[in-house]
Protein backbone atom coordinates (compact mmCIF):
# COMPACT_ATOMS: atom_id res chain seq x y z
CA UNK A 1 0.00 0.00 0.00
CA UNK A 2 1.34 3.49 -0.82
CA UNK A 3 2.13 5.86 2.03
CA UNK A 4 2.88 9.55 2.18
CA UNK A 5 6.39 9.27 3.61
CA UNK A 6 9.30 10.43 1.44
CA UNK A 7 12.77 8.89 1.63
CA UNK A 8 15.88 10.38 0.02
CA UNK A 9 18.51 7.85 -1.05
CA UNK A 10 21.94 9.31 -1.83
CA UNK A 11 23.99 7.21 -4.23
CA UNK A 12 22.86 5.05 -7.16
CA UNK A 13 25.32 2.20 -6.62
CA UNK A 14 24.65 -1.36 -5.47
CA UNK A 15 23.50 -0.39 -1.95
CA UNK A 16 21.47 2.62 -3.08
CA UNK A 17 19.64 0.78 -5.85
CA UNK A 18 18.84 -2.08 -3.49
CA UNK A 19 17.51 0.35 -0.87
CA UNK A 20 15.37 2.11 -3.51
CA UNK A 21 13.76 -1.08 -4.78
CA UNK A 22 13.06 -2.28 -1.24
CA UNK A 23 11.47 1.05 -0.29
CA UNK A 24 9.42 1.12 -3.50
CA UNK A 25 8.02 -2.33 -2.71
CA UNK A 26 6.90 -0.94 0.66
CA UNK A 27 5.07 1.94 -1.01
CA UNK A 28 7.33 4.85 -0.07
CA UNK A 29 7.89 7.93 -2.20
CA UNK A 30 11.58 7.63 -3.04
CA UNK A 31 13.96 10.21 -4.44
CA UNK A 32 17.26 8.72 -5.60
CA UNK A 33 20.04 11.30 -5.90
CA UNK A 34 23.34 10.81 -7.72
CA UNK A 35 25.75 13.31 -9.24
CA UNK A 36 26.15 10.95 -12.23
CA UNK A 37 23.44 10.60 -14.83
CA UNK A 38 24.40 6.95 -15.19
CA UNK A 39 23.47 4.65 -12.28
CA UNK A 40 25.91 2.04 -11.01
CA UNK A 41 29.05 3.51 -12.54
CA UNK A 42 31.43 1.66 -10.22
CA UNK A 43 29.33 -1.49 -10.51
CA UNK A 44 29.84 -1.41 -14.28
CA UNK A 45 33.62 -1.83 -13.95
CA UNK A 46 33.76 -4.37 -11.10
CA UNK A 47 35.21 -7.79 -11.82
CA UNK A 48 36.97 -6.40 -14.91
CA UNK A 49 33.60 -5.47 -16.36
CA UNK A 50 32.02 -8.84 -15.56
CA UNK A 51 30.70 -8.05 -12.04
CA UNK A 52 31.26 -10.67 -9.35
CA UNK A 53 27.74 -10.33 -7.88
CA UNK A 54 28.10 -12.47 -4.77
CA UNK A 55 29.42 -15.81 -3.55
CA UNK A 56 27.54 -19.06 -2.83
CA UNK A 57 29.36 -19.45 0.52
CA UNK A 58 27.30 -19.99 3.67
CA UNK A 59 27.01 -17.21 6.25
CA UNK A 60 29.89 -18.53 8.38
CA UNK A 61 32.22 -18.49 5.39
CA UNK A 62 31.05 -14.97 4.56
CA UNK A 63 31.95 -13.86 8.08
CA UNK A 64 35.39 -15.52 7.75
CA UNK A 65 36.00 -13.50 4.58
CA UNK A 66 35.26 -10.18 6.27
CA UNK A 67 38.28 -9.19 8.38
CA UNK A 68 36.77 -5.95 9.67
CA UNK A 69 33.57 -5.72 11.75
CA UNK A 70 32.07 -8.93 10.40
CA UNK A 71 29.71 -9.46 13.36
CA UNK A 72 28.04 -6.14 12.60
CA UNK A 73 26.64 -7.74 9.42
CA UNK A 74 24.86 -10.77 10.89
CA UNK A 75 21.43 -9.08 10.87
CA UNK A 76 21.90 -7.75 7.34
CA UNK A 77 22.92 -11.16 5.99
CA UNK A 78 20.05 -12.87 7.85
CA UNK A 79 17.55 -10.45 6.31
CA UNK A 80 18.89 -10.68 2.76
CA UNK A 81 21.55 -13.18 1.72
CA UNK A 82 23.29 -14.44 -1.43
CA UNK A 83 20.33 -16.62 -2.44
CA UNK A 84 18.04 -13.61 -2.19
CA UNK A 85 20.11 -11.42 -4.52
CA UNK A 86 20.47 -14.24 -7.06
CA UNK A 87 16.70 -14.86 -7.00
CA UNK A 88 15.97 -11.14 -7.28
CA UNK A 89 18.22 -10.72 -10.32
CA UNK A 90 16.83 -13.89 -11.92
CA UNK A 91 13.30 -12.48 -11.53
CA UNK A 92 14.46 -9.31 -13.27
CA UNK A 93 15.59 -11.44 -16.23
CA UNK A 94 19.30 -11.75 -15.41
CA UNK A 95 20.71 -15.27 -15.61
CA UNK A 96 23.64 -16.07 -13.34
CA UNK A 97 26.39 -18.69 -13.20
CA UNK A 98 28.81 -20.01 -10.59
CA UNK A 99 32.55 -20.07 -11.18
CA UNK A 100 35.68 -21.14 -9.31
CA UNK A 101 35.66 -20.31 -5.62
CA UNK A 102 31.87 -20.01 -5.51
CA UNK A 103 31.90 -16.68 -7.32
CA UNK A 104 28.61 -15.71 -8.95
CA UNK A 105 28.64 -13.80 -12.27
CA UNK A 106 26.02 -12.80 -14.83
CA UNK A 107 25.77 -15.47 -17.53
CA UNK A 108 26.40 -12.73 -20.09
CA UNK A 109 29.74 -11.77 -18.45
CA UNK A 110 28.56 -8.17 -18.72
CA UNK A 111 28.35 -5.98 -15.61
CA UNK A 112 26.01 -3.58 -17.42
CA UNK A 113 23.34 -6.28 -17.39
CA UNK A 114 23.56 -6.44 -13.59
CA UNK A 115 23.16 -2.66 -13.34
CA UNK A 116 20.19 -2.72 -15.73
CA UNK A 117 18.44 -5.43 -13.68
CA UNK A 118 19.04 -3.58 -10.40
CA UNK A 119 17.90 -0.27 -11.88
CA UNK A 120 14.71 -1.91 -13.18
CA UNK A 121 14.07 -3.28 -9.69
CA UNK A 122 14.85 0.11 -8.09
CA UNK A 123 12.65 2.23 -10.34
CA UNK A 124 9.37 0.42 -9.78
CA UNK A 125 6.72 2.26 -7.81
CA UNK A 126 6.97 5.92 -6.90
CA UNK A 127 10.73 6.38 -7.39
CA UNK A 128 12.38 9.37 -9.03
CA UNK A 129 16.02 9.33 -10.17
CA UNK A 130 17.44 12.83 -9.79
CA UNK A 131 20.83 13.71 -11.24
CA UNK A 132 22.07 16.29 -8.78
CA UNK A 133 24.83 16.53 -6.19
CA UNK A 134 23.76 16.60 -2.55
CA UNK A 135 25.52 19.22 -0.43
CA UNK A 136 24.41 18.20 3.06
CA UNK A 137 21.85 16.33 5.13
CA UNK A 138 19.65 18.59 7.22
CA UNK A 139 18.73 17.47 10.73
CA UNK A 140 17.00 19.25 13.60
CA UNK A 141 16.62 18.18 17.24
CA UNK A 142 18.27 14.83 16.43
CA UNK A 143 15.92 14.03 13.54
CA UNK A 144 16.41 14.07 9.77
CA UNK A 145 14.46 16.81 8.00
CA UNK A 146 15.75 16.46 4.44
CA UNK A 147 18.69 17.27 2.23
CA UNK A 148 20.17 20.37 0.66
CA UNK A 149 21.34 20.19 -2.95
CA UNK A 150 24.52 21.82 -4.26
CA UNK A 151 22.50 24.72 -5.68
CA UNK A 152 20.98 25.41 -2.26
CA UNK A 153 17.56 23.84 -2.84
CA UNK A 154 16.11 22.13 0.24
CA UNK A 155 14.35 18.80 -0.36
CA UNK A 156 12.25 17.64 2.63
CA UNK A 157 12.46 13.95 3.54
CA UNK A 158 11.22 11.80 6.40
CA UNK A 159 14.32 9.61 6.19
CA UNK A 160 17.67 9.62 4.38
CA UNK A 161 19.73 6.61 3.34
CA UNK A 162 23.40 7.36 2.65
CA UNK A 163 24.86 4.90 0.10
CA UNK A 164 27.63 7.03 -1.38
CA UNK A 165 30.44 4.47 -1.41
CA UNK A 166 34.03 5.14 -0.34
CA UNK A 167 36.86 7.11 -1.92
CA UNK A 168 38.27 4.50 -4.30
CA UNK A 169 37.62 5.00 -8.02
CA UNK A 170 36.65 8.69 -7.52
CA UNK A 171 35.90 9.12 -11.23
CA UNK A 172 32.83 6.94 -10.71
CA UNK A 173 31.51 9.44 -8.15
CA UNK A 174 32.88 7.80 -4.98
CA UNK A 175 34.67 10.85 -3.63
CA UNK A 176 33.93 10.70 0.10
CA UNK A 177 30.76 12.82 0.27
CA UNK A 178 29.08 10.36 2.62
CA UNK A 179 31.84 10.74 5.19
CA UNK A 180 31.41 14.53 5.12
CA UNK A 181 27.64 14.24 5.60
CA UNK A 182 28.07 11.81 8.51
CA UNK A 183 30.85 13.78 10.22
CA UNK A 184 28.82 16.99 10.13
CA UNK A 185 26.01 15.15 11.92
CA UNK A 186 28.35 13.94 14.67
CA UNK A 187 29.53 10.58 13.37
CA UNK A 188 33.09 9.33 13.74
CA UNK A 189 35.00 8.39 10.60
CA UNK A 190 37.75 5.81 11.09
CA UNK A 191 40.99 6.13 9.11
CA UNK A 192 40.45 5.70 5.38
CA UNK A 193 43.04 3.46 3.69
CA UNK A 194 43.16 1.46 0.44
CA UNK A 195 41.54 -1.97 0.53
CA UNK A 196 42.00 -4.75 -2.03
CA UNK A 197 44.80 -2.73 -3.57
CA UNK A 198 47.93 -3.68 -5.57
CA UNK A 199 51.28 -3.49 -3.79
CA UNK A 200 54.53 -1.81 -4.76
CA UNK A 201 57.68 -3.77 -3.92
CA UNK A 202 61.38 -3.07 -3.39
CA UNK A 203 62.53 -5.58 -6.04
CA UNK A 204 62.94 -3.50 -9.22
CA UNK A 205 63.20 -6.59 -11.44
CA UNK A 206 59.43 -7.08 -11.25
CA UNK A 207 59.03 -4.47 -14.00
CA UNK A 208 60.58 -6.92 -16.48
CA UNK A 209 57.72 -9.32 -15.72
CA UNK A 210 54.94 -6.77 -16.24
CA UNK A 211 51.77 -8.47 -17.48
CA UNK A 212 52.85 -11.98 -16.50
CA UNK A 213 50.11 -13.86 -14.65
CA UNK A 214 50.88 -16.82 -12.40
CA UNK A 215 48.08 -19.27 -11.62
CA UNK A 216 47.89 -21.89 -8.87
CA UNK A 217 50.57 -20.28 -6.75
CA UNK A 218 50.59 -19.87 -2.97
CA UNK A 219 51.57 -16.75 -1.05
CA UNK A 220 52.39 -16.12 2.59
CA UNK A 221 52.42 -12.63 4.07
CA UNK A 222 54.82 -11.94 6.96
CA UNK A 223 55.13 -8.94 9.25
CA UNK A 224 58.39 -7.28 10.21
CA UNK A 225 59.04 -9.84 12.97
CA UNK A 226 58.71 -12.73 10.52
CA UNK A 227 55.32 -13.79 11.89
CA UNK A 228 52.89 -15.28 9.36
CA UNK A 229 49.97 -12.90 8.90
CA UNK A 230 48.07 -14.37 5.96
CA UNK A 231 48.32 -17.09 3.32
CA UNK A 232 46.35 -17.75 0.16
CA UNK A 233 46.28 -19.84 -3.01
CA UNK A 234 45.28 -18.70 -6.48
CA UNK A 235 46.38 -16.17 -9.07
CA UNK A 236 48.72 -13.17 -9.01
CA UNK A 237 50.10 -10.85 -11.65
CA UNK A 238 53.20 -8.71 -12.06
CA UNK A 239 52.92 -4.99 -12.81
CA UNK A 240 55.56 -2.35 -13.52
CA UNK A 241 55.32 -1.23 -9.87
CA UNK A 242 55.03 -4.60 -8.16
CA UNK A 243 52.29 -7.17 -7.56
CA UNK A 244 48.55 -7.41 -8.17
CA UNK A 245 45.91 -10.09 -8.78
CA UNK A 246 43.34 -11.73 -6.46
CA UNK A 247 45.69 -13.21 -3.82
CA UNK A 248 47.69 -9.98 -3.59
CA UNK A 249 44.58 -7.82 -3.26
CA UNK A 250 43.32 -10.01 -0.41
CA UNK A 251 46.74 -9.93 1.26
CA UNK A 252 46.66 -6.12 1.22
CA UNK A 253 43.74 -6.25 3.68
CA UNK A 254 46.14 -7.61 6.33
CA UNK A 255 48.78 -4.90 6.00
CA UNK A 256 48.30 -2.17 8.58
CA UNK A 257 51.18 -0.01 7.40
CA UNK A 258 53.31 -1.11 4.44
CA UNK A 259 56.27 0.90 5.74
CA UNK A 260 56.57 -1.50 8.68
CA UNK A 261 58.59 -4.21 6.94
CA UNK A 262 55.94 -6.58 5.59
CA UNK A 263 57.08 -9.11 2.98
CA UNK A 264 55.45 -11.78 0.82
CA UNK A 265 56.89 -15.17 -0.08
CA UNK A 266 55.58 -16.85 -3.22
CA UNK A 267 55.56 -20.61 -3.71
CA UNK A 268 55.50 -21.24 -7.48
CA UNK A 269 54.79 -24.96 -7.02
CA UNK A 270 52.55 -25.39 -3.95
CA UNK A 271 51.20 -28.73 -5.21
CA UNK A 272 54.69 -30.23 -4.91
CA UNK A 273 56.60 -30.78 -1.69
CA UNK A 274 60.24 -29.75 -1.71
CA UNK A 275 61.18 -33.41 -2.15
CA UNK A 276 58.78 -33.95 -5.07
CA UNK A 277 59.93 -30.75 -6.74
CA UNK A 278 63.53 -31.91 -6.37
CA UNK A 279 62.64 -35.17 -8.18
CA UNK A 280 60.73 -33.29 -10.88
CA UNK A 281 63.69 -30.97 -11.44
CA UNK A 282 66.09 -33.89 -11.51
CA UNK A 283 63.98 -35.62 -14.15
CA UNK A 284 63.76 -32.45 -16.28
CA UNK A 285 67.51 -31.97 -16.08
CA UNK A 286 68.20 -35.61 -17.03
CA UNK A 287 65.98 -35.21 -20.10
CA UNK A 288 67.87 -32.06 -21.10
CA UNK A 289 71.32 -33.11 -19.92
CA UNK A 290 73.24 -31.51 -22.80
CA UNK A 291 71.21 -28.29 -23.04
CA UNK A 292 71.91 -24.91 -21.52
CA UNK A 293 70.16 -24.60 -18.17
CA UNK A 294 68.00 -21.72 -19.47
CA UNK A 295 66.47 -24.13 -22.00
CA UNK A 296 65.89 -26.87 -19.45
CA UNK A 297 63.36 -24.93 -17.38
CA UNK A 298 60.74 -24.43 -20.14
CA UNK A 299 58.56 -27.26 -18.90
CA UNK A 300 58.55 -25.95 -15.34
CA UNK A 301 58.29 -22.17 -15.62
CA UNK A 302 56.78 -19.50 -17.89
CA UNK A 303 59.40 -18.39 -20.43
CA UNK A 304 59.27 -14.77 -19.27
CA UNK A 305 60.08 -15.79 -15.70
CA UNK A 306 63.14 -17.92 -16.48
CA UNK A 307 65.74 -15.10 -16.82
CA UNK A 308 64.66 -13.66 -13.46
CA UNK A 309 64.82 -17.06 -11.74
CA UNK A 310 68.31 -17.65 -13.17
CA UNK A 311 69.45 -14.27 -11.84
CA UNK A 312 68.00 -14.90 -8.37
CA UNK A 313 69.48 -18.40 -8.44
CA UNK A 314 72.87 -16.92 -9.32
CA UNK A 315 73.46 -19.27 -12.26
CA UNK A 316 74.66 -18.39 -15.76
CA UNK A 317 71.92 -19.07 -18.33
CA UNK A 318 74.51 -20.63 -20.67
CA UNK A 319 75.74 -23.15 -18.12
CA UNK A 320 75.21 -26.75 -19.37
CA UNK A 321 72.73 -28.80 -17.35
CA UNK A 322 75.27 -31.58 -16.77
CA UNK A 323 77.42 -29.09 -14.83
CA UNK A 324 74.68 -28.25 -12.32
CA UNK A 325 75.60 -29.70 -8.92
CA UNK A 326 73.24 -31.30 -6.42
CA UNK A 327 73.60 -28.35 -4.04
CA UNK A 328 72.81 -25.90 -6.87
CA UNK A 329 69.69 -27.89 -7.70
CA UNK A 330 68.64 -27.85 -4.03
CA UNK A 331 69.13 -24.07 -3.97
CA UNK A 332 66.84 -23.72 -7.02
CA UNK A 333 64.15 -25.86 -5.37
CA UNK A 334 64.25 -23.62 -2.27
CA UNK A 335 63.98 -20.53 -4.47
CA UNK A 336 60.99 -21.82 -6.45
CA UNK A 337 59.18 -22.54 -3.21
CA UNK A 338 60.11 -19.25 -1.57
CA UNK A 339 60.54 -16.10 -3.71
CA UNK A 340 60.59 -13.05 -1.46
CA UNK A 341 59.04 -9.65 -2.19
CA UNK A 342 59.55 -6.76 0.23
CA UNK A 343 56.46 -4.54 0.38
CA UNK A 344 57.18 -0.87 -0.17
CA UNK A 345 53.70 0.63 -0.20
CA UNK A 346 50.09 0.40 -1.27
CA UNK A 347 49.18 1.78 -4.67
CA UNK A 348 47.12 5.01 -4.38
CA UNK A 349 43.65 4.69 -2.84
CA UNK A 350 42.20 5.80 -6.19
CA UNK A 351 43.34 2.41 -7.57
CA UNK A 352 41.90 0.39 -4.68
CA UNK A 353 38.82 -1.74 -5.27
CA UNK A 354 37.37 -0.71 -1.91
CA UNK A 355 37.97 1.75 0.90
CA UNK A 356 38.96 0.39 4.30
CA UNK A 357 37.60 2.41 7.18
CA UNK A 358 34.51 4.57 7.17
CA UNK A 359 31.61 5.41 9.47
CA UNK A 360 32.13 3.84 12.88
CA UNK A 361 29.79 0.83 13.13
CA UNK A 362 29.42 1.35 16.91
CA UNK A 363 27.34 4.42 16.07
CA UNK A 364 24.92 2.45 13.86
CA UNK A 365 22.22 -0.02 14.87
CA UNK A 366 23.20 -3.32 13.17
CA UNK A 367 19.58 -4.51 13.20
CA UNK A 368 18.34 -1.54 11.15
CA UNK A 369 21.36 0.35 9.71
CA UNK A 370 19.93 3.47 11.40
CA UNK A 371 22.20 6.02 13.03
CA UNK A 372 22.23 5.95 16.83
CA UNK A 373 22.84 9.69 16.75
CA UNK A 374 20.26 10.99 14.28
CA UNK A 375 16.76 9.55 13.93
CA UNK A 376 15.77 8.73 10.34
CA UNK A 377 19.37 8.60 9.09
CA UNK A 378 20.52 5.28 7.62
CA UNK A 379 23.77 4.05 6.06
CA UNK A 380 24.44 1.23 3.59
CA UNK A 381 27.35 -0.20 1.63
CA UNK A 382 30.98 0.84 1.43
CA UNK A 383 30.47 4.08 3.38
CA UNK A 384 30.41 1.85 6.50
CA UNK A 385 33.58 0.64 8.19
CA UNK A 386 33.20 -2.94 6.90
CA UNK A 387 35.24 -4.57 4.17
CA UNK A 388 35.91 -8.05 2.81
CA UNK A 389 38.20 -10.04 0.56
CA UNK A 390 37.64 -10.52 -3.16
CA UNK A 391 35.11 -13.10 -4.28
CA UNK A 392 31.78 -11.26 -4.31
CA UNK A 393 31.68 -10.61 -0.57
CA UNK A 394 31.83 -6.80 -0.73
CA UNK A 395 28.94 -6.51 -3.17
CA UNK A 396 26.85 -8.81 -0.98
CA UNK A 397 27.54 -6.45 1.92
CA UNK A 398 26.19 -3.60 -0.23
CA UNK A 399 23.07 -5.56 -1.23
CA UNK A 400 22.35 -6.80 2.29
CA UNK A 401 22.86 -3.47 4.08
CA UNK A 402 20.92 -1.62 1.37
CA UNK A 403 18.02 -4.02 1.73
CA UNK A 404 18.05 -3.82 5.53
CA UNK A 405 18.11 -0.02 5.50
CA UNK A 406 15.19 0.01 3.05
CA UNK A 407 13.22 -2.44 5.20
CA UNK A 408 13.92 -0.51 8.41
CA UNK A 409 12.60 2.93 7.50
CA UNK A 410 9.54 3.32 9.69
CA UNK A 411 6.25 3.94 7.97
CA UNK A 412 5.10 6.13 10.84
CA UNK A 413 8.38 8.04 11.20
CA UNK A 414 7.95 11.62 12.37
Amino acid sequence: MPNEKTVAVIGAGAAGLMACGTLAQRGFNVKLFDKNNMPGRKLRITGKGRCNITNIADIDEFINNIPENARFLYSAFSAFDNTDIINLLNKEGLETKIERGGRVFPKSDNAKDVVDALFKFAMRGNVKFITHAVKEIVAQDGCVKGIKLSGGTFVPADAVIVATGGVSYPLTGSDGDGYKFAKKLGHTITDLTPGLVPLTVEQDWVSSLMGLSLKNIAITLFDQSGKKVYNDFGEMMFAHFGLTGPVILSASMHIKSPANGYFICVDLKPALTQQKLEKRLQRDFEENINKKVANALDGLLPKKLIPVILKLWGTDENKPVHQITKSERAKLVTLLKNIRFDIKDFRPIEEAIITRGGINTKEINPSTMESKLVKGLYFAGEVLNVSAYTGGYNLQIAFSTGHLAGMSVKEGED
